[in-house]
């Protein structure tokens, strides 16, 4: 097995047994992620072959969207980590309104009035974004046969400097057995979503 490898599996290990997906308050900073896995995740770089006979425990991906330039359409950049996404670009938000997570870059919907979506190419359980909106927005999430399985929903715009009670760069995540798609819709809204991630 690779080094690599190795890492994956113990982070993914140790986030496991501090919480459970389903609490509300999870983080994507107590997965103790290293330089290693957020390079792991990095449309640039090429999967390493993970040893199958490992124990098998939860593997989550989480993308680094920094080589991605601005304004460029987002779509099979991950096709590698396993995720494709559709109506989507990368952006470095000038509005202060709109700020970024971590990192520079995040992604929105490339088209105003439809949904930003992202495609999985094996199924997944859990999945989460960072979210700053200007208007309510629904998180879905969808199965093979495109049947509805949960959704979560930011009830209502959270920028920056706004007198909003939610606070810009809200935590969604969604969990359910084999979700296969994902979707982000705030209708008239625009939106930005920073530190993707989902776990299989």
């Amino acid at each position: 097995m690779t080094k690599r490898g190795v890492v994956v599996k113990q982070a993914s290990l140790q986030s496991q047994t501090k919480q459970t997906i389903e609490d509300q308050k999870f983080s994507l900073h107590n997965f103790e992620f290293s330089s290693k896995i957020v390079d792991y995740a990095s449309r640039g770089q090429t999967e390493q072959e993970v040893d199958s006979a490992v124990v098998a425990v939860p593997t989550c991906i989480y993308l680094n969207l920094e080589d991605l330039r601005c304004f460029e359409a987002v779509e099979r950049q991950y096709e590698q980590w396993g995720v494709v996404f559709n109506n989507c670009i990368a952006i470095q938000p000038s509005n202060p309104a709109f700020p970024t997570h971590s990192g520079l870059v995040v992604l929105m919907g490339a088209r105003k009035n439809e949904s930003l979506e992202a495609t999985f190419l094996r199924p997944v359980h859990f999945v989460s974004a960072f979210v700053t909106s200007s208007q309510r927005l629904v998180f879905s999430a969808y199965n093979r046969d495109h049947q509805l399985l949960t959704q979560t929903v930011l009830p209502g715009a959270n920028l920056a400097n706004s007198d909003s009670a939610v606070p810009p760069n809200t935590l969604l995540s969604l969990s359910a057995n084999e979700i296969h798609r994902v979707t982000f819709c705030a209708f008239d809204g625009q939106f930005t979503i920073d530190d993707f991630s989902f776990c299989y």
